[in-house]
């Protein structure tokens, strides 16, 4: 399916939005870097009643702080397998699998990071990856020269000859031991925050993505929004966004809250 223009969303739709979920790197960075606007778009989301949470393929030590710090309700991270929030003052930090559990895997994934980089030159761990607990980061764009579409694919098959799941972010390809996903941690979070059952309220919430790792967020959600960048990455999505912004990054989160919140004026 290809993207509508994001001018095709209705003013119904917009209207029937209770909450805005999105991802972080590219979606509201550019070249590296939060957009200002972007960041100040969403304190414009709670202001206006929305409920705004962050789903993210970054670590926990990443996800405890915009937790605390963010004007969000929630975040979701490491592609699904964490969700925090603040209750009452306090971080509640929430995990889908046991602490023996992830320290097991967490070895696998050790071992699995250096058969890696020694089949596919030029890769590195994720210079986040020390604040991680469940996935395993390679980068291959961030803080090395970026690598090619066939060292990517050669990343993946790693992932897959090992039994692991992975997916393709911007910068790079996150693996892990276990079955989630940035959707199932996005059905967690409304469960345990919320309440709410994710297939039942889907349609009362957007979804700004990116990337590879976003497309079951994009095929779950009917108001599903790419921004311009992500057509970089639509061959390798089985499932795409429904509306695509004109600007790249932050600069398109910016331009699609000022949409949805202009038809809900």
């Amino acid at each position: 399916m290809t993207p509508s223009a994001l001018t095709e969303l209705s003013r119904a739709q917009a209207r029937g939005l209770r909450g805005v979920f999105c991802d972080i790197d590219d979606t509201l960075t550019w070249e590296g870097r939060i957009v200002p606007q972007a960041f100040a778009a969403l304190e414009r989301l709670q202001q206006a009643g929305l409920r705004v949470i962050p789903i993210t393929g970054r670590p926990g030590g990443w996800v405890d702080h915009i937790a605390r710090m963010w004007p969000v309700e929630g975040v979701v991270g490491e592609n699904g397998g964490l969700w925090f929030f603040m209750a009452e003052g306090k971080l509640q930090r929430c995990f889908l699998q046991d602490a023996q559990t992830r320290a097991h895997n967490k070895t696998r994934m050790q071992t699995l990071g250096e058969q890696i980089l020694q089949a596919v030159p030029g890769t590195a761990l994720a210079s986040d990856q020390p604040y991680r607990e469940l996935d395993l980061a390679i980068d291959f764009c961030e803080d090395v020269p970026a690598l090619g579409r066939s060292e990517i694919d050669r990343i993946v098959a790693c992932f897959e000859q090992a039994g692991a799941t992975c997916k393709v972010s911007s910068i790079h390809v996150n693996g892990w031991y276990g079955d989630f996903d940035k959707l199932s941690g996005c059905r967690a979070l409304l469960k345990e925050c919320f309440e709410e059952e994710l297939e039942q309220v889907i349609g009362d919430y957007a979804f700004f993505g990116d990337s590879a790792n976003d497309s079951p967020m994009f095929g779950a959600f009917p108001v599903s929004i790419g921004v311009a960048n992500v057509a970089d990455f639509l061959d390798r999505m089985p499932h795409a966004p429904r509306f695509i912004t004109q600007g790249n990054g932050g600069h398109g989160f910016a331009e699609g809250v000022d949409h949805i919140l202009g038809l809900r004026a």
